[in-house]
């Protein structure tokens, strides 16, 4: 699993990336107040949304794309080492919740495994043989997605991840944060948010971090959107798993429906705790076996249920 490039021609190559360029005129800033160093970053990071901007064409693209295979029962899979591995990880674990999505049907896949979500695992970004065998334990099918995502672009695991993906037929998304680069290539949908050098030579936890969380938040929550798990932008799908979800349920209940507390607490117990269902036996006044046989039959699309419904 170790790395077996030449030193001198990484570091060659890692000369040429806009995100590991070094800024001479931010050499002194070890020397600054504090407050100037937040002024800094704070100025780099506004930055950001407008790289992100750039690329809502191809991000949409993606989702589209993704959305159209995971109707058909497909899986988002993330891929990537470090910072972009754990975001993706990070991504993938707040769909549950979220959007009541089973916990296979998106996955975040990290260099070296769950170890390296809290510490660096030798090498593990540096082997593609790593990334063929971590998808292969999850048996791709070409409805899945997998989105391979590194700041660099060049990152073997990452890089391997969407070759051995597209080989397979799944479908592929390349994430990266410099312009050309090997990632965007090697997918069938390109992306390529190029925020700039960072404030610490290389750091890409930074501007290249909050670029990647920000299109990571875009390609699952738009895909959820088009999946019937919203209606408007109240989050129909929500898992009531403790206190605050389950407050937050009867909330979203009530701004769907102006239903009374007392009406809202009938509709959830009847739907057994699942907002869609109680929303629907509220608007189109029907009883919960129906509720639950009209959104099956609409593929868990609320507002198509209603139009059946005639709510």
């Amino acid at each position: 699993m170790t790395s077996t490039s030449d030193p001198r021609s990484l570091r060659t190559e890692l000369e040429t990336l806009t995100t590991e360029a070094f800024r001479p005129e931010l050499a002194g800033i070890d020397r600054l107040p504090t407050l100037d160093i937040a002024r800094l970053m704070n100025g780099e990071d506004s930055g950001v949304p407008g790289a992100v901007a750039e690329r809502l064409p191809q991000i949409a693209a993606a989702v589209d794309a993704v959305a159209e295979r995971m109707a058909r029962g497909g899986r988002l899979v993330y891929a990537g080492a470090g910072t972009a591995g754990r975001l993706g990880v990070l991504d993938a674990s707040e769909c549950p919740p979220t959007f009541n999505t089973d916990p296979s049907q998106v996955v975040g896949l990290i260099a070296g495994g769950p170890e390296a979500m809290v510490t660096s695992v030798e090498g593990a970004e540096d082997s593609k043989e790593l990334a063929r065998a971590d998808l292969d334990a999850l048996k791709l099918v070409p409805d899945d997605t997998v989105v391979g995502v590194s700041a660099s672009g060049r990152t073997p695991y990452a890089v391997g991840a969407v070759e051995h993906a597209r080989a397979l037929g799944a479908l592929t998304v390349g994430l990266a944060c410099n312009r050309d680069s090997a990632l965007a290539t090697a997918a069938e949908h390109g992306i390529e948010v190029v925020v700039g050098p960072e404030l610490l030579t290389g750091s890409t936890r930074l501007k290249a971090g909050t670029a990647q969380k920000l299109v990571l938040n875009m390609l699952s929550t738009i895909t959820m959107i088009r999946l019937g798990k919203t209606y408007g932008n109240l989050m129909v799908d929500v898992r009531a798993s403790n206190d605050k979800l389950r407050a937050r349920s009867r909330r979203i209940v009530a701004l769907a429906t102006g239903a009374t507390d007392e009406e809202i607490e009938t509709a959830l117990t009847e739907a057994g705790g699942e907002v869609k269902n109680a929303i629907l036996t509220i608007v189109a006044g029907v009883d919960g076996p129906t509720a639950a046989r009209l959104l099956e039959e609409s593929g868990g699309h609320l507002r198509a249920a209603l139009a059946v419904a005639g709510g």
